[in-house]
Order: structure tokens, then C-alpha cells, then sequence
């Protein structure tokens, strides 16, 4: 979820013709500074996903705690959620890329 959050930020700014990095710099000094953020935003508006755990075992990891959650009863409706745009990522040919790949998918969509 945090991931698509920032993948979502990175977008709206790059839609809107805000400078990312400013941005980022904002929005990092509150509540919405993550490690993620600090990491791997400037590789995700370089289009560069090769850094990190990849797409297809964060599937195979969501698919596990998927099946779990239905056994036990949880509700983890954002998780489904997230694994569908991890599948699209998948359907997309990117699922050796990393997990913050998300952005690549909202701009793939733009396009």
C-alpha cells in the first residue's frame, strides 16, 4: 500500500508538470516519509526497477497470505487490491522488476 501510494503521488506530479523531486521533499518531512520513499523514489521516476525483491515473488507471497487470510477469516481487502496491480505487472511482462514498479503501471496506463 505504500508503495502505490507513493507510485500514486510520483504520477499525479508528473501529470500535473510538478518538479517530482520537490515534491518528494515536501511531502518526506511528515507524516508520509517511509523508507521507500527516501530509497527508491528517485529510481522510480527513472524508470530503474532492478534494485529490489521482484514482482513475481511478491505475487507468489500475496498468493500465500491470500489463502491464509480466507482460512482464518481476515479481511485484508487492500492487499487484494495491491496483488491484482502486482498481476498486472505480471500480465505487463515486468515481474522480474521490483516491487516499486507500481509507478511503471499507473504510467503504462497513462499511455
Amino acid at each position: 500500500g505504500l508503495l502505490q501510494a507513493l507510485a500514486e503521488g510520483l504520477n499525479f506530479s508528473k501529470k500535473v508538470g510538478l518538479d517530482s523531486k520537490s515534491v518528494i521533499e515536501v511531502i518526506s518531512k511528515g507524516a508520509a516519509q517511509s523508507w521507500q520513499m527516501e530509497n527508491r523514489w528517485e529510481s522510480m521516476i527513472d524508470d530503474e526497477y532492478d534494485f529490489g525483491f521482484a514482482v513475481d515473488l511478491m505475487v507468489k507471497d500475496l498468493e500465500i497470505v491470500s489463502k491464509f487470510s480466507k482460512k482464518i477469516g481476515a479481511n485484508i481487502s487492500m492487499t487484494e487490491v495491491i496483488k491484482s496491480y502486482y498481476k498486472e505487472l505480471q500480465n505487463m511482462g515486468a515481474g522480474r522488476l521490483d516491487t516499486s514498479s507500481l509507478l511503471k503501471r499507473l504510467d503504462e496506463k497513462d499511455n
